[in-house]
């Protein structure tokens, strides 16, 4: 089979399918495994690959995500008759369902099973951890300029709720709202995760923003963003990276 992957989370997840020999096309920001996706040809980024290249390359499947790539893209592929798989899990139970999905696709449904399956189980331990215990108020910071932060609906909120968290900014409608120092500051949250991606957050910003909401220093922590927002195969993984980010204070 020949796999083209425009997303990297996805080309992760082919990979750790044992299925990496097979794609043909990434992105530029396919990065992982980073000794695998070197030898393979990049078509572009997420939000502008080149059609017509991938199109020449006569991949029997092409894997997107909905967030991540245009659908004018998806339409387009589609369009010249290339068959197109677009997935877009905003729940740790939506992941595990796409893994099965994908796996199937690729011919590689007892990896997704297996994959699938941890994915469930150790949700199921950690929820189960947690339950009883006082849920953490979180904020989970992933831009400036303006500040903005993960809402409701999205995988990061998700898999920080099965850990025991509750998400501060979580009912304000928007997936990806725009917040304020003020907001902030009001919002009080027992932690603040300030992600490594998209904006790559250091500690100079953590001590910033201490000063300027006169939160203690202490309630800011590093995250790493690819653990937390990295759906697929970094799920098992990042199930037990939320658990632990929570751990200090709900414990």
């Amino acid at each position: 089979m020949r796999i083209v992957s425009v997303c990297p989370s996805l080309t992760e997840l082919v990979f750790a399918l044992d299925a990496g020999d097979e794609l043909v096309g990434i992105t530029t920001y396919c990065t992982h495994p980073a000794e695998r996706v070197a030898t393979v040809e990049k078509i572009g980024g997420t939000k502008d690959p080149d059609v017509a290249r991938i199109v020449a390359l006569e991949p029997d499947l092409v894997l997107l995500n909905e967030e991540e790539n245009r659908r004018e893209d998806a339409e387009a592929l589609e369009a010249a008759g290339l068959r197109c798989l677009s997935t877009f899990p905003r729940t740790v139970a939506e992941t595990a369902a796409m893994v099965r999905t994908i796996g199937t696709a690729i011919d590689r449904a007892q990896g997704g099973e297996e994959l699938a399956r941890d994915i469930e189980q150790r949700a199921d331990r950690i929820r189960a951890a947690a339950a009883g215990k006082p849920r953490v108020r979180f904020a989970y910071l992933i831009w400036r300029k303006p500040w903005m932060a993960a809402g409701g609906g999205t995988y990061v909120d998700d898999i920080l709720s099965v850990a025991g968290g509750s998400n501060v900014f979580g009912g304000l409608g928007e997936r990806y709202p725009k917040i304020t120092i003020v907001d902030l500051t009001v919002a009080d949250p027992e932690l603040v995760l300030l992600s490594s991606e998209p904006f790559p957050f250091r500690r100079e910003h953590a001590r910033a923003l201490s000063e300027l909401t006169g939160l203690p220093s202490d309630r800011f922590l590093m995250a790493d963003g690819e653990a937390l927002s990295w759906h697929g195969s970094r799920t098992p993984e990042g199930l037990d990276y939320a658990e632990n980010c929570l751990r200090a204070k709900r414990d």
